[in-house]
């Protein structure tokens, strides 16, 4: 048994997981998992350059995860940073700020990379249950790019695209600094050919169509389930093997889609920091069911967190 200790930072979040690893049984028992809204990806798709306010925040966050390190005392850390610090020209700041709070140099992840991550960490546990069938097609929605992977108990094919909750958001959904509330139907229109497109170069590498079952990963995906359920508040128990079908993501987008922000930051299991971007997030997970014929999504709450954590053990 190996006490480990991981944290994904991504473009919208960062997650921080301190589990008992057993190699032996395949057991990951979490001690502490947490999340964090930073926003790190304000403003890179414009910009090309990580916000010293964005910075300030995901500081504030390592600061707090160095001491819940330390109360579990984790033998080993490793710290993954995805889409946002990849697209950055000033990332060496952000390298910097970590080591000195964490002691340890993040790991900017190729998309592949972040793929494989998702996949092992979203599959370990699939083997046998419900009658689910190989291959997975395993789709990690996040807020600056969307990784596909297709495998059986390992990967036979990943990409990873620039699409994602805050760069669709941000690129189409923004006028004079301000979210349209609700989004204009050609607002939609352009963020929807942007992620066909994206679609298409997926489905160069990946057989989008071949797999047996769809796992949808991350934050967009948990919420529209959270959503389907009327959970009366976040229940990662819930959602964690839910099944979602397609005509229900396709009611949860058409409303988000329409919706004022009081509107949505009015549902209860919806985080704050997802009012915003969680109609973007939901159509890419609707144009992916659409795309490769799925009629239910399965969702997980382990995914390239926990990936991250085999990967130490």
């Amino acid at each position: 048994m190996t006490r480990v200790a991981a944290i994904d930072c991504g473009t919208n979040s960062i997650r921080l997981l301190v589990a008992d690893a057993d190699p032996a049984t395949g057991e990951l028992t979490d001690l502490d998992r947490r999340m964090t809204i930073v926003r790190l990806g304000q403003g890179v798709d414009r910009t090309g350059r990580l916000a010293p306010e964005a910075l300030e925040r995901t500081f504030a966050a390592c600061r707090e995860y160095a001491e819940v390190i330390k109360e579990h005392g984790a033998e080993r850390l490793r710290f993954v940073a995805t889409s946002a610090s990849r697209d950055a020209e000033n990332r060496d700041d952000f390298v910097r700020g970590v080591l000195d709070i964490l002691g340890v140099e993040p790991e900017v992840i190729s998309g592949d990379q972040e793929a494989e991550f998702s996949f092992t960490g979203a599959t370990r546990e699939l083997a046998g249950r419900d009658h689910l069938d190989k291959p997975y097609l395993v789709v990690d929605i996040g807020g600056g790019s969307t990784e596909f992977v297709v495998g059986d108990d390992r990967v036979r094919a990943a990409r990873s695209v620039d699409v994602g909750c805050v760069r669709m958001t941000e690129r189409h959904l923004v006028r004079d600094g301000a979210v349209t509330d609700p989004p204009t139907e050609e607002q939609v229109a352009a963020m929807r050919a942007d992620i066909e497109a994206a679609l298409d170069l997926a489905g160069e590498t990946v057989p989008l169509r071949e797999a047996r079952t769809l796992v949808g990963l991350a934050g967009s995906v948990t919420t529209v389930s959270a959503i389907a359920q009327e959970l009366p508040e976040y229940d990662s128990a819930a959602i964690h093997h839910s099944r979602i079908s397609h005509d229900r993501v396709r009611e949860i987008t058409d409303w988000l889609l329409r919706s004022t922000h009081a509107e949505r930051a009015a549902v209860p299991s919806m985080h704050p920091g997802r009012v915003d971007v969680i109609g973007a997030g939901a159509l890419v997970l609707l144009a992916i069911m659409e795309r490769t014929g799925a009629r239910e999504v399965v969702v997980s709450e382990h995914d390239i967190l926990d990936g991250i954590a085999w990967s130490v053990a």
